[in-house]
């Protein structure tokens, strides 16, 4: 049998996973989702490939290390677990890192060493890393870095401007999502938009997480989210760029430590803070003809991603292509349109018929600017890294050959 990628992408309240087979372009067998972990209601739901309907699963996961060990349960009992010959992860903080890289002691204390750098994920992968490895101590695991699609980026883009001495500890402008913005690439490429090579393109991944990245000749120049990935644009949850000065008015006047300034930024703020009622854009978008303070966190969102794509396009010097990907991106045209109202001077005009309608490319025929939508897959990229790391590509290329 063919051997399989388990990929694994941990949120901070979700794991995402997949198992996929080692051809070239990688093929998914199963995906699957275990939501709301920490809740009372967690769940999860699968989908398999040529299976009718998904499958939906009522869990008990207390934390991420219980639903990990549930998920492993889950696939002990599946066929398709016995062809799994490696793990590749999401790790979302690689600080320098700039390849994917086997998961070892060493690169396993480095990790839990920068845990103050993404005390929102970084916990959680590890924690899931250290899981597979208790159940399954022979099988390798990859570590592929969300920041290191940023590593292009040039040096006046990653630096902060504070005292020089904190950048000897590592403190600079990372960005992330790169594991998305690296598919949305090359997918830009196999559909023969050649900004994808010689070009300038932004790309706006739109989700729970949301940022946008600017891309010259397929290498990042600059990208929304900086140090954290609390930062940049508005986002269901989190704050995204704020004044630095309002941590020191919340201590002086709430009496706020840092640790309460952590949770407030990441979980109580971006549209769920603004609108109180909800994080998410569909609910929002059904509130806002009656509810003010829905329609501003709507009306935030779509004007300070229209600010970032064009501050981008400066930066860039023009623009070729713009794509939206993620949960919004995909799939809202009315968010689609209105962060596009206005950008007609940039060469970006949508037709509307086919933004409704969430075609593969939503611009007029006219317009100077492509404008497309296109479905992220960063768990693909996963598969695709740990396979190549790992030499199983090769190993089933050599197989094929022998085959036929």
């Amino acid at each position: 049998m063919m051997p399989n990628i388990l990929t694994i992408n941990a949120g901070s309240s979700s794991i995402r996973f997949a198992i996929y087979e080692t051809a070239r372009p990688p093929l998914k067998l199963l995906q699957g989702k275990m939501e709301r972990i920490g809740l009372s209601d967690a769940n999860l739901v699968l989908n398999a490939r040529g299976a009718p309907s998904p499958i939906r699963l009522n869990v008990e996961a207390g934390d991420h290390r219980t639903a990990a060990c549930f998920l492993m349960d889950w696939l002990d009992g599946q066929s398709l677990s016995r062809t799994v010959m490696a793990a590749g992860h999401r790790i979302v903080h690689g600080m320098l890192h700039t390849q994917p890289e086997r998961v070892t002691a060493e690169l396993l204390a480095e990790l839990r060493r920068i845990t103050p750098y993404d005390p929102e994920h970084l916990p959680r992968e590890i924690e899931l890393i250290d899981a597979l490895a208790q159940r399954y101590p022979q099988l390798p695991q990859v570590a592929c870095f969300d920041t290191a699609f940023h590593r292009s980026m040039p040096r006046a883009a990653t630096l902060l401007p504070i005292p020089r001495r904190y950048e000897a500890r590592g403190v600079q402008r990372y960005g992330f999502h790169g594991l998305s913005y690296a598919y949305l690439i090359e997918e830009l490429a196999r559909l023969g938009d050649p900004a994808a090579v010689h070009g300038r393109v932004i790309l706006a991944h739109l989700g729970n997480g949301a940022s946008v990245a600017a891309v010259r000749d397929g290498k990042s120049i600059d990208t929304s989210m900086g140090f954290t990935p609390a930062s940049g644009l508005v986002m269901s949850t989190r704050s995204g760029d704020l004044d630095p000065g309002l941590m020191s008015y919340l201590e002086q006047t709430d009496g706020m430590d840092a640790a309460r300034f952590q949770t407030m930024i990441n979980h109580e703020s971006g549209l769920l803070g603004v609108s109180e009622s909800s994080s998410d854009v569909r609910d929002l978008l059904a509130l806002e003809r009656d509810d003010e303070r829905a329609a501003e966190a709507v009306a935030l969102f779509c004007y300070q991603a229209k600010k970032w794509i064009g501050s981008f396009a400066a930066a860039l010097g023009g623009l070729d292509t713009l794509v939206f990907a993620g949960g919004i991106g995909e799939n809202s045209a009315t968010i689609r349109e209105r962060i596009c109202e206005g950008l007609q001077f940039l060469g970006i005009e949508l037709d509307a018929a086919l933004n409704m309608g969430n075609a593969a490319v939503i611009s007029t025929d006219a317009a100077r600017v492509a404008v497309r939508v296109i479905r992220t897959d960063e768990e693909s990229v996963i598969a695709v890294l740990t396979s190549h790391l790992l030499g199983l590509d090769a190993k089933q290329e050599t197989a094929n050959a022998t085959t036929h």
